[in-house]
């Protein structure tokens, strides 16, 4: 058996285990759900430590992690939890920065330094799967959460296999050679149809299904190439290794974590 044979098999079994306890969670919603959600955000702040080469049971990394766990939590009540929110954003930066400060004697402060902006921009990048929860609670929320995966996972298998077939203009090379417009086209088109399914289950018009899922399908790819932007500058091939065949939970949830916001925004401003 060929190593892409092997690879491919590897990927299957690692789905088929994990894919329905998210999907039990998902079905449960509440505590468990969350739950799932926060440690999926504090596993991505961990990946972007990782690649980045914080060591990640440092203090601040240990904050930076808590500020999105708490990010997630408030957003099964965003109304109820907006201060929690506002004092995580103002207040993990000084919390981070001063927990920096604890270098060994002799530390590269430079180095310190740059580390602390990592682990300050990770706290609202890992803390937008708190869209994910919100979505949730919503009183449609789990349609409209899977309306989020739909419009997610229809883009990246759309990109896939459109982009294999018929690839040939490359999207941005420099930071991901194997993406093409071709493909880009295939995705968008992909999360266009997700939304267009999801208007059987959803109080959604054919202008909502299109600036919806047009729009999901454009940030879909942004949060892949802001994953690959990231790995590339550090010469990281994958966020981890917690997925067999699949890499890192940063790796799964990079085009979600710009669609979801998307998606709960969309829903909150103009359809309930």
């Amino acid at each position: 058996m060929d190593s892409q044979k092997k690879n491919l098999l590897v990927r299957i079994a690692s789905a088929a285990v994990l894919l329905p306890v998210v999907v039990v969670l998902l079905w449960l919603g509440g505590t468990p759900f969350t739950i799932l959600v926060a440690a999926a955000s504090a596993l991505v702040a961990r990946e972007i430590y990782g690649i980045a080469g914080i060591d990640p049971i440092h203090p601040a990394a240990l904050a930076g992690m808590a500020g999105a766990i708490v990010l997630v939590i408030a957003g099964e009540d965003v109304t109820a939890r907006w201060p929690a929110i506002v004092c995580v954003l103002a207040f993990a930066p000084v919390a981070i920065f001063a927990l920096s400060t604890l270098v060994p004697p002799g530390g590269d402060l430079r180095r310190a330094a740059q580390s602390a902006a990592w682990i300050t921009a990770s706290v609202p990048y890992a803390g937008l799967l708190a869209s994910v929860v919100a979505l949730r609670a919503h009183p449609d929320g789990l349609v409209w959460t899977m309306l989020a995966l739909a419009m997610t996972w229809g883009n990246d298998t759309g990109a896939y296999f459109v982009g294999i077939r018929f690839g040939r203009r490359k999207l941005y090379p420099k930071v991901s050679p194997h993406k093409s417009w071709e493909g880009f086209f295939g995705g968008l088109g992909a999360s266009v149809l997700a939304a267009a399914i999801f208007r059987l289950f959803l109080p959604l018009d054919w202008a909502d299904v299109l600036v919806l899922g047009g729009v999901a399908g454009v940030l879909g790819p942004l949060g892949d190439l802001s994953e690959s932007m990231i790995k590339r500058a550090f010469d990281v091939k994958d966020s981890g290794q917690l997925i067999p065949g699949h890499g890192g939970i940063f790796d799964r949830l990079d085009a979600l974590l710009f669609v979801a916001p998307w998606t709960l925004a969309y829903q909150a401003f103009f359809i309930s």
